[in-house]
């Protein structure tokens, strides 16, 4: 271990202590976080923990745009920084030049790569230092600078570039850089800036390839009104074989940014347009028609599709939207026909498993048992590595059991469970086999099952050891200790591309874990293994499934969760479904906490509690929003006679609903009710939990 690492793991263990106060400070930057802080870092003013301590003062003030505040404890932390440094010299920097200590800036930043030449920071640091440059009139020297650091490409270094090279009067270069910025970064913050720039040069018009791009671009990040005016200007200076194309992209996203009218007029008139564009021009029409409840004209939409563009993907497309508007109707013979009919015209479409699966499903709820029974093993057959697969074989097991093929009934149970491990149907299967009587019978004998394809990547994965005398991984963990969360998984995402071992993810989770950030943790692992819920607990390391299954606030959450008869891993998988753990999550509805109660609903029962001076905000304080949460939850359970997938299921799309979806029985039992939900999120909501709850209790045992 070199004296640099051994010096910062020391660092690391002597500012432990450091962490909870650090972390609130930088959560919430209150007078008294600060102040808590400060009084550390002069208890160790001799101590890397105290210099540690100064850094994460300064850089909580420049989180709160006050970089004059920022500059003495910045300086305090110099002299013992260590390895640090480079955060508190680039940060130093950046705050003289906001404050107009310009000298003082660039002496701080000049020779940043040399100084620091394993720092993730140089990039920063140099378009910092070049921004000065410029800014004192030396924009050549700043071209030159950020033209050696250009690659990769970054928003705000070809912002900065296009800006220095126009104030030596290289307009043309400048414009290539501000119109990178604007037209093929459209989402970043220096996007109008750069536009702005680029009607002070009087630029070229764009390009139509340069437009299309931009409105591609916002497309995707669903900034609808921005794309709808960009495939405004883009229709009005396409040639005449793109026009059409760029009309119908204007009325897509015109129709999503909620403009029907407009989407409607722009649609009456496309000359030229190809048959592929007129199927386009149809399934517009019908959305829109949709989205104003004109029903009859949506269906007349649908006709003219069948018509005239058979085969097209836009016929696809409406045939799914048709469906399931018969279906939320309760309109059920033509949705199982029109689910039927896109499978047959679309066998192998993104959206055939789907349609199959809810054509058999419909079947089998209305009734017609051998219709079912044939077309949930047409599911295996042809859709065997489809989502709706584990359903189909969990069903047909079902018939079996009902028809007295025990056997079959058995064999397809345990390939739900062999194969699907963790997912909601496999627990349900073995429960069912628990209740089968034991078969002499010999194994197999179903090749239907031998369809089902072996999980992908399903070796065990061995934990590696993260390597010792990483300087980027000993300098993350000691940001962490300070709270700086997110600078300290770039170092630790530095280290693993160094050294790309199975220890990386494992590592990063633990990293959120330790500073709170326990929705962050589960996001991480997440991306890291995407098939989790296919594989048997030993498959993965220990570490793995803690951090995609936390316990934090286990105290508040297990006695609330027992003082309301609840099972505290019901409740436990009910939050992470809804916030992922994260306290302070607010919903687009304006949902609030845990376990995303919204205000409303958290005055009511803080009155049915007798919650003294409640306020509103107390939702985001953890044990409040158990307290009420799983009052709440207790309700919809007691509503629902003891039903905890109608419950969950009225807490994700209201009371109000579920009991509309109960008259539509009467139901075998609770997973054919879940599985009969014809919101999509909220079945999927359901399923999710009471899985999740399974794996809980695989973790932990009894609670």
């Amino acid at each position: 271990m070199s004296p640099r690492v051994k010096r910062i793991r020391q660092a690391f263990v002597a500012s432990t202590d450091l962490r909870p106060m650090a972390q609130q400070l930088v959560q919430d930057r209150t007078p008294a976080g600060y102040a808590g802080v400060e009084a550390y870092a002069r208890a160790h003013t001799k101590s890397d923990a105290g210099a540690l301590a100064w850094l994460v003062v300064g850089y909580a003030h420049v989180l709160d745009h006050d970089c004059g505040k920022a500059i003495d404890p910045l300086n305090r932390a110099k002299p013992l920084a260590g390895d640090l440094g480079d955060y508190v010299d680039y940060y130093l920097g950046t705050c003289y030049l906001q404050t107009g200590r310009q000298a003082e800036g660039l002496a701080a930043l000049a020779n940043f790569g040399t100084t620091y030449p394993d720092s993730l920071l140089i990039r920063d640091a140099y378009l910092s230092y070049a921004t000065a440059l410029a800014s004192e009139g030396r924009a050549s020297e700043a071209v030159e600078l950020l033209e050696k650091d250009r690659l990769p490409v970054r928003s705000d270094i070809e912002f900065e570039l296009g800006k220095a090279y126009a104030a030596i009067g290289q307009n043309e270069k400048a414009a290539e850089a501000l119109a990178n910025v604007y037209y093929k970064m459209p989402t970043a913050a220096e996007a109008e800036p750069a536009y702005a720039e680029l009607k002070k040069l009087r630029a070229p018009a764009p390009t139509v390839e340069e437009r299309k791009i931009r409105a591609e671009l916002l497309m995707k990040a669903r900034r609808y009104p921005d794309a709808a005016d960009e495939y405004h200007e883009l229709a009005d200076h396409a040639s005449l074989e793109e026009k059409v194309a760029a009309e119908l992209a204007y009325a897509d996203a015109l129709q999503r940014s909620g403009r029907n009218r407009d989407a409607k007029a722009v649609l009456t008139s496309l000359p030229g347009a190809t048959p592929e564009q007129s199927a386009h021009q149809l399934y517009l029409l019908g959305e829109i028609a949709w989205s104003l409840d004109q029903n009859d004209v949506f269906y007349h939409m649908v006709d003219q599709l069948r018509q005239t563009a058979p085969a097209s993907p836009w016929l696809e497309a409406a045939l799914l939207s048709a469906a399931n508007l018969h279906l939320v109707h309760r309109e059920y013979e033509p949705a199982l026909d029109t689910f039927r009919e896109l499978q047959q015209r679309f066998p192998k479409g993104g959206r055939a498993s789907y349609a199959h699966w809810k054509a058999a499903w419909l079947a089998f709820r209305l009734g017609r048992k051998d219709e079912a029974k044939k077309e949930f093993e047409e599911q295996i057959e042809l859709y065997p590595d489809g989502n709706e697969a584990n359903a189909a074989l969990y069903w047909r097991a079902r018939i079996a059991e009902e028809d007295n093929q025990l056997s079959m009934a058995r064999a397809f149970y345990e390939k739900l469970s062999d194969r699907y491990r963790n997912y909601y149907y496999a627990e349900l299967g073995r429960d069912r086999l628990k209740k089968l009587p034991p078969s002499s019978d010999p194994p197999g004998g179903y090749p239907l099952l031998s369809r089902i394809p072996p999980l992908d990547h399903a070796q065990r994965i061995a934990l590696s050891d993260p390597p010792a005398d990483d300087l980027h991984l000993q300098k993350a963990k000691l940001l962490g200790n300070g709270g700086l969360v997110d600078i300290a998984v770039r170092e630790l995402q530095a280290a693993a591309t160094d050294d790309p071992g199975t220890w990386a993810p494992a590592e990063t989770a633990q990293l959120f874990t330790d500073t709170g950030h326990y929705d962050r943790a589960i996001e991480a692992m997440k991306h890291s293994v995407p098939s989790y819920f296919a594989v048997d607990i030993p498959m993965l390391p220990r570490c793995y499934w803690e951090a995609l299954f936390p316990r934090p606030y286990w105290s508040d959450l297990k006695k609330y969760s027992m003082e309301n008869q609840l099972d505290p891993y019901l409740v436990a998988s009910l939050i992470r479904q809804e916030s992922e753990f994260n306290p302070l999550a607010v919903s687009r509805a304006n949902a609030v906490g845990l376990m995303q109660l919204l205000p409303k609903t958290g005055k009511l029962v803080a009155h049915q509690e007798s919650l003294r001076h409640y306020r509103p905000d107390e939702l985001f304080a953890p044990t409040t929003n158990l307290e009420l949460g799983t009052r709440y939850f207790r309700g919809m359970v007691d509503k629902f006679g003891g039903s905890f997938e109608h419950a969950l299921a009225a807490y994700n799309a209201g009371s109000d609903r579920v009991e509309e979806w109960m008259g539509q029985g009467p139901y075998r039992d609770s997973p054919e009710f879940v599985e009969s939900i014809p919101f999509t999120e909220t079945r999927e909501y359901v399923q999710a939990i009471m899985r999740n709850a399974n794996v809980y209790r695989q973790l932990y045992g009894e609670p």
